[in-house]
Order: C-alpha cells, then structure tokens, then sequence
C-alpha cells in the first residue's frame, strides 16, 4: 500500500467509481460520506460517516495527516440542479474544508470541477480557456476553483479536475439517461426530447473514476486536468445509441423542449494531459 488516500463524497454517483480506482492503484481508500452510501463501496475501502463541511469538522478526526497520501474532494449537493441556491450557500465550507486539508500537511489535494464553470463556449476547453460561468453551479465552482488557487495551491500540490457530461451507472443519477429509463419503465413509447444538436463530451462514470484517480495520485501534476473523452458527440447520437444499447422500445420526440439558452453548440475537453497519464498508468484508458 501507497498510504491512505481520503475520498469526500464516497457516496454519491461518481465516488464508489473512484474509490474502487484508488484501490485499483494500491492505496487504501478512506470513504468519507454525510450518510451511509446507496451503492455498493469495494471491499478494499475504509467507511467513514462524517460531514466535512461541518465547521467544527477535522480531517485529523479520521486519519493522522501523515498517513494521508491524499484528499479527492468530490462531495456536492445539488449537482444536477444547476440554479439551486445550495451551491452558493455551501461555498465557504466547501474553501474551509480544503484549505484546512493543506493546513495540516496534506500535500496532495484534488477537487472536482465542472465544465459549466465556463459558460459558453464553443470548442475545446484547455486549461487556459477563460471562465464565464452562466449558473448558480458553475459560479460556485468556479469561485472555488479561483480561492483555492490562492489559499491551497501554493502550500500543497493541488489539482482541479474539470468533468464534463457524466453517464453510466445511469440508474444513480439524474440525467437525461435516468429519465429514459424510467419513462421506459413507465411503458411509455415516445420521449419529449429537445433538438439533440448540441455537441457534448460525454464519459462513462468509471472511466471518469479512473481518470480522477489516476490524475490525483500523480505526483507532480497540478493545475487544471480535463477529465473527459476529449470527443465531441451530439446529444441526439449519443441517447439514440443508449435506447440501442439498452434495447428500449421507446423513441425521441424531437423539438418538444427548446435547448437550454446557457448550453453552447459544443463545448468538450482538450484531452491532451489526461490521455499522457491515463497512458502511463497501470489502469490504461478505456477507449470506447
């Protein structure tokens, strides 16, 4: 073992995948989670129930900071409600947690961005791409992407790793994949669907949790990593072929909602950094 490696969020949609990734590297991972965690955790991790964003909360209280080889910060309420006021409210405990990680030694931090921090867009996202985020989401995370530069990144070696569209394990969250399910389930034969022309990076959940393991634990990696396909695909594409993959007997209803006024045309990530270390890792890359 590599030492131990704390994971917040461990319970939510994205953090069995990591956990299961960090182990898959050989370290012992610490799943942190508010509340004891809806899927199933890999049998390798330490299940910890705590809030991280309590004020009086102590990373110490879980593991001495010396046996830490890092902390992947995933937790977030309310990531699929784009305008939902938590994501402002919660902002000064999400800074507090963070920068007390690099407060008491801690010298690998990650933290879990998004690509709503850049608002429209229409391209590449590198890690130089200028930020103008559009919803209460982005504008929280982008806030705390920029803090943090100033507080954590200059004491500990601190990566921000930017998500783009997330799916897989589609029955854990709420995208537009959740929702055909159910309306299949539901016996309905048509889906209101909106033009589909929006072009998308869209990455399976484990794929992603091997990405932000792999991007985490890589010493001497800091700044912005996109974690991502790196391939633009229209929205349209990609849940035709989900109804395929799935074998659902159900159909789009194309132009029965407008697109969303903040989605660009195509916004996808500049996949350069993640694929040199997703290539050098014992994990490779799965190129589906």
């Amino acid at each position: 073992m590599s030492g131990q490696v704390l994971i917040t969020g461990a319970g939510g949609y994205v953090g069995p995948h990591v956990v299961r990734a960090v182990a898959d590297l050989g370290y012992q991972p610490v799943a942190v989670s508010r509340r004891p965690p809806e899927a199933e955790l890999d049998e390798r991790a330490l299940f910890v129930e705590a809030d991280v964003l309590a004020p009086d909360f102590l990373i110490e209280s879980i593991a001495p900071a010396a046996e830490v080889s890092a902390v992947i910060h995933l937790a977030w309420q309310d990531g699929f409600v784009h305008n939902a006021r938590s994501h402002i409210e919660s902002l000064s405990a999400h800074h507090g947690f963070l920068a007390g990680a690099a407060e008491v030694g801690i010298e690998r931090i990650a933290s879990l961005g998004t690509m709503h921090e850049v608002g429209y867009w229409e391209g590449a996202v590198d890690e130089d791409t200028p930020t103008n985020p559009v919803t209460l989401y982005g504008i929280a995370k982008d806030a705390l992407r920029r803090s943090t530069a100033l507080t954590v990144a200059p004491v500990a070696e601190y990566i921000w790793l930017r998500a783009f569209y997330i799916l897989g394990d589609d029955r854990r969250n709420r995208s537009i994949f959740a929702k055909i399910l159910d309306a299949a389930d539901r016996g309905d034969t048509e889906f209101p669907f909106t033009t589909g022309r929006t072009l998308y990076d869209f990455i399976d959940v484990a794929e992603l949790g091997k990405q932000i393991a792999v991007a985490s634990l890589s010493n001497g990696v800091t700044g912005i990593v996109n974690v991502c396909s790196g391939k633009p695909e229209s929205l349209a594409s990609r849940v035709e072929r989900f109804i395929q993959e799935n074998d659902l007997s159900i159909r789009l209803r194309y132009g029965a909602f407008p697109d969303r006024a903040y989605d660009s045309p195509g916004i996808w990530g500049d996949s350069t950094r993640i694929d040199a270390l997703m290539k050098g890792s014992s994990l490779g890359r799965d190129t589906r």
